[in-house]
């Protein structure tokens, strides 16, 4: 047998795609060719699997006077990563006979070290669910990934530390073609050294929580009641007020006050993390927390690339995206918001390809009332020019003002409240009504027939459908909207907070209270 096929996978955007291994040999002076459109690491696996399987104890390939040409195809998609190694590796020793396996419903993943040691990849969850819904049956990849690939039900996993491993598992061999150092032969039915089958992985909810509770935080009780709200319907909050008054320690509390994800949350996100490596081989069980620094690049933050990768606001989808220094950011990464934030995804159109990737995330963003921090305060001297002032003002433009739902201000605490013992409401009694209030809104959209979780995500027909208004409570609505100037957007993300608000105290109806207290939420200038 000069020819043989087996089956890999490669991470293509959020998904796997199916790449077919073909091996060819003839006689002649030793070559090795890959085909099909390989990326620079890809073409060198040659190399990694020649030494890998010459240090598993078979013959190498360079000691076989071959030609030896390994296809990949599709052979118009680009090969990228180093998924393919084990799979090139038993390819060709199926073709040169010096195994003897059937692969045909096996997907086989991994990187090869020089030793032959199973090297841990990215994205091994979607690739297996592509796996399971192409219709095969088994997946072998390294050990480190096989409790991710173990959350996909129906289909076998194996976790296996290394080349020979996987051979003496799958197949049967030649006694000439593989020899213990001592010089005893191996048996050609013998099969030693068994993978046994991963199995199926349960999601751990139990959560030890580190950081910031919101009960160590003195005073800002209103900052606290806005990220509460902002919790409970899903809304985008901005924080704002002088250096030091716990700003970032209120956003890094605010994580833990979010619902649990479900089983169909936990899959998607660890996917989506498994993909850029950033779950380093465990599962995404809770709200994710992206806090990235205000120097970071637009494709860090929005995503794109080449062949177009997702950034935060992707890794940040169903948790908590923490944009501190907010006005501190490039200008054309905050106008960039402005997708993401208003339809809950992010379009990436690239010359080689083009991507949606999901972004349904929170923002919470803080901010400084000037670039000294000063401004307002009755402690310290404001030193910002006024061209400072303004081109500070500037860098949040009406539109994405407009798609931040709360603002908040968080001034400076009275020294005697510092000293004080941290005896505030907890988290956990935060996070009790959030829940519920969660559950009330998704009682009432079941029952519209609309599968979203929260009220941010109730479009214009929803909110008439869903939000009724009595007429003193659309007129107070109305007038204040007049006399505030809102748009149309900021007047319809009135309705969704006072909702929320309602929510929380259990009320079926939104009424007068519940719209000024939203209204309060809408920042100080016209929006």
């Amino acid at each position: 047998m000069s020819f043989a096929r087996v089956y890999s996978a490669q991470v293509n955007l959020l998904s796997g795609a199916i790449v077919t291994i073909e091996v060819d040999l003839s006689k002649g002076l030793h070559a090795f060719n890959i085909v099909g459109l390989p990326d620079k690491g890809v073409a060198e696996s040659k190399d990694r699997v020649s030494s890998a399987i010459k240090n598993s104890g078979f013959k190498s390939p360079k000691a076989k006077n071959q030609k030896i040409v390994i296809s990949l195809s599709p052979a118009d998609l680009k090969k990228e990563g180093p998924y393919f190694d084990l799979a090139i590796a038993l390819s060709y020793m199926l073709a040169c006979r010096d195994v003897k396996f059937d692969g045909d419903k096996k997907i086989f993943l991994g990187e090869l070290g020089l030793d032959g040691t199973l090297r841990s990849i990215k994205g091994a969850l979607p690739l297996v669910q592509e796996a399971k819904k192409m219709g095969f049956e088994e997946v072998y990849l390294p050990v480190e990934n096989a409790v991710e690939g173990a959350l996909v039900e129906g289909i076998k996993i194996f976790g296996a530390k290394n080349l020979e491993e996987v051979v003496e598992h799958i197949g049967e061999w030649n006694m000439s073609s593989k020899k213990l150092a001592s010089g005893e032969d191996f048996s050609k039915n013998k099969k030693s050294n068994k993978i046994p089958v991963q199995p199926k992985t349960e999601i751990n909810y139990e959560r030890i929580i580190k950081g910031a509770d919101f009960s160590d935080v003195r005073g800002q009780e209103g900052a606290k009641r806005g990220l509460e709200i902002a919790a409970a319907g899903g809304h985008n909050i901005a924080m704002y007020g002088p250096p030091g008054t716990g700003k970032t320690m209120l956003a890094r509390a605010f994580s833990a006050i979010l619902p649990e994800l479900s089983v169909e949350e936990v899959l998607e996100l660890t996917g989506i993390h498994s993909v850029v490596g950033a779950n380093k081989g465990e599962l995404v069980c809770f709200p994710p927390f992206r806090s990235p620094h205000h120097t970071s690049s637009y494709v860090s933050i929005i995503g794109g690339g080449t062949f177009p990768k997702p950034g935060e606001v992707t890794l940040a989808h169903k948790g908590v995206l923490f944009l501190d220094e907010f006005p501190e950011f490039d200008k054309k990464v905050i106008e960039s918001l402005r997708q993401p934030l208003e339809d809950n995804i992010v379009s990436i159109a690239r010359a080689k390809g083009s991507a949606i990737f999901p972004s349904n995330f929170i923002l919470v963003a803080a901010m400084n009332p000037c670039p000294c921090g000063n401004a307002g305060s009755k402690q310290k001297a404001c030193i910002c020019k006024p061209s400072d002032l303004d081109r500070y003002k500037r860098k949040l433009s009406g539109p994405i003002v407009d798609r931040i739902d709360l603002w908040v201000s968080v001034a400076n605490v009275d020294y005697k409240k510092l000293g004080d013992e941290g005896n505030g409401e907890k988290s956990a009694k935060i996070k009790e009504r959030v829940i519920s209030a969660r559950e009330i809104q998704k009682n009432r959209f079941k029952k519209f027939g609309r599968d979203i979780n929260t009220n941010s995500e109730m479009n214009v027909k929803d909110l008439g459908n869903m939000v009724k208004l009595a007429d003193d409570v659309r007129t107070l609505l109305d007038r204040s909207a007049e006399s505030l100037g809102l748009s149309a957007r900021a007047y319809h993300r009135v309705i969704k907070i006072a909702r929320t608000i309602a929510d929380l105290e259990g009320s079926v109806e939104v009424n007068q209270n519940h719209i000024l207290e939203a209204i309060q939420y809408r920042p100080k200038v016209n929006s």
